[in-house]
């Protein structure tokens, strides 16, 4: 755990150098001890059953909006800031899409990845799905109800986890050549996650 704490504060500092405030090495610490509560909660011990799901890095990204939003910076900012932290991890990522772009069946990869990804959340309970619909050239699906978004809703931040919805956004937007991503709405700011995986010809 420790381990962890130490490599999330380093990211944490990143987040919190973009910002201009001053005194980082004594924000970063107060990060450090807000994380050890968080990991030490009974919520955490709630909520870290769902094999499908990294409940270490979700509330370490809890923490660290938290900590921001303290220094009152708007939830835009909040992302924002949390997105260059990640940084590095996010230019890694940005890398396997464009690879995966260049493949002429990169539509087959993100509908087998969709179906394995839901075969999981249903089995461990971490993702209720209203519909999983997978036809040869679509998938479509509405989810109710996210661990993700029930997590940043116990600490009252929901609209926040957005940065783990805008995940899909993110991934998708780097595959354009073969597949279409419409997201009719998610789960940080309304009723349900709706989204359509369509391969384009």
């Amino acid at each position: 755990m420790d381990r962890k704490i130490k490599a999330y504060k380093k990211i944490y500092r990143k987040a919190i150098e973009k910002t201009g405030l001053n005194n980082v090495d004594d924000r970063v610490e107060a990060y450090a001890v807000r994380l050890s509560k968080m990991y030490a909660s009974d919520d955490f011990r709630k909520h870290n059953v769902y094999p499908s799901t990294s409940t270490l890095h979700v509330y370490a990204v809890i923490a660290m909006c938290l900590e921001l939003k303290q220094f009152g910076f708007s939830a835009t900012d909040i992302m924002d800031y949390i997105n260059a932290g990640f940084e590095a991890r996010r230019t890694f990522f940005n890398v396997i899409i464009a690879m995966i772009n260049a493949l002429p069946n990169s539509f087959d990869i993100a509908r087998k990845w969709n179906i394995g990804d839901h075969d999981k959340r249903v089995a461990d309970g971490s993702i209720t799905y209203d519909y999983f619909n997978v036809t040869r050239d679509k998938v479509e699906y509405r989810i109710s109800k996210c661990m993700y978004v029930e997590m940043f809703e116990t600490y009252g931040i929901r609209p926040l986890c957005k940065i783990f919805c805008n995940t899909d956004t993110r991934a998708y937007s780097g595959l354009t050549r073969h597949v279409e991503f419409i997201r009719h709405s998610d789960l940080s700011d309304g009723p349900a996650c709706h989204d359509e995986v369509i391969r384009k010809c």
